[in-house]
């Protein structure tokens, strides 16, 4: 382990975790799984994109540790979360025998996370699994909380299930080989945790940004850290979003994920980049509501232009489509449907009775601004 390695604890009671972040982790994986699995033939779930970038490293891990990897690599990109991948997945861990007792590793970014994660939910009643994320995204929010799903027609996410991971493993030396694009998505979800809370760290975020994405360790190292304390501070507070607490991880989802829908789950729109203009539809609402000042929807809209991350659309149909993927919105309760809303930056709030009229209103005049 380095002399930068850091561990977050996850805490949640007897199904608490550890967060390892530390670079090169992955070639020391094989020992931090071993103890966790009754089996040593050890499956893990990856695809296409990241199988030959680091598959070979991670069974040289394995072997050191007397485990045999046996992989199931499925097609990279959204499009595989679905359930016919779902049920493939599944069937293909039940002919390798996997139990209970047994971890099951997803080696990926937030797609591979989430399907593996859904999969162990179910088989067997719930059998363990690891994360090894691949992609900034999944290393600052979706690896780490145990939110899984696979996406619907009606809407993403809707099918899934909270189901924990046993051990969460972060090497940021896995980014060196991310996209500069994905890169970028994944720095929307680093920001968001300035906007919901933190305003000190979204000046760290203005000043630091380019360095992130030039991909200077020491930033990106700083930026991991930060948003995995917050995400397992806010899930050891609000583990199944029963309160308000987890909610505000949703600022711009909402928004987002309508997008992400009518962009059909595809590289059209990845999802980092339909949550940074949803966090800007949900400044610019807010301002328009008087809830925030305009100069907190400028100095937002600066930034995320300023890294190369959309602030408006590329969508130009009606605003009725997007209301009617909203309306599929999971945080829809008593046909009513939260927001998360802002006071300005660093003060996001749960809105509990929007109205979709006055929505629909701001997505037709925001579409042309």
């Amino acid at each position: 382990m380095s002399t930068s390695a850091i561990t977050i604890e996850v805490a949640l009671a007897d199904r608490s975790y550890p967060i390892h972040v530390d670079a090169g982790i992955i070639d020391r994986a094989g020992e931090l799984v071993a103890p966790l699995t009754g089996n040593r033939s050890v499956a893990v779930i990856t695809d296409t994109n990241v199988a030959p970038l680091y598959l070979d490293r991670l069974a040289a891990s394995f072997a050191a540790a007397g485990l045999t990897l046996e992989p199931i690599i499925l097609p990279a990109g959204e499009a595989s979360k679905n359930w016919r991948t779902l049920e493939e997945v599944t069937e293909r861990l039940l002919d390798l025998g996997v139990e209970r007792g047994d971890a099951v590793v997803a080696l990926g970014g937030g797609v591979i996370g989430d399907l593996t994660g859904f999969a162990c939910a179910i088989l067997r009643r719930g059998c363990r699994f690891i994360q090894i994320p691949t992609t900034l995204l999944a290393q600052v929010d979706s690896s780490v909380g145990g939110k899984t799903a696979i996406n619907a027609a009606a809407g993403k996410n809707l099918i899934g299930a909270f189901h924990q991971p046993v051990l969460v493993l972060i090497d940021p030396e896995l980014l060196d080989t991310l996209s500069d694009r994905e890169l970028r998505a994944g720095y929307a979800e680093v920001v968001k945790y300035g906007l919901i809370d933190d305003p000190a760290f979204f000046d760290w975020c203005e000043a630091n940004a380019a360095a992130l994405l030039a991909r200077d360790r020491a930033a990106l190292a700083q930026a991991i850290a930060v948003c995995c304390r917050s995400k397992a501070a806010t899930v050891a507070a609000d583990e199944r979003e029963t309160g308000d607490r987890r909610a505000l991880l949703n600022l711009g989802h909402t928004f987002g994920h309508a997008l992400e829908a009518e962009a059909g789950y595809s590289d059209r729109l990845l999802h980092g980049e339909a949550v940074a203009i949803g966090m800007m539809q949900a400044f610019a609402f807010s301002a328009e509501q008087g809830l925030c000042s305009p100069a907190d929807v400028a100095r937002v809209r600066a930034h995320l232009s300023a890294v190369g991350l959309p602030v408006t659309p590329d969508y130009r149909g009606p605003a009725a489509t997007l209301i009617a993927h909203m309306r599929q919105d999971k945080k829809m309760s008593g046909g009513k449907l939260s927001f998360i809303l802002t006071r300005g930056i660093g003060r996001a709030f749960v809105a509990k009775a929007v109205d979709l009229a006055e929505v629909e209103a701001f997505l037709d005049a925001f579409a042309t601004r």
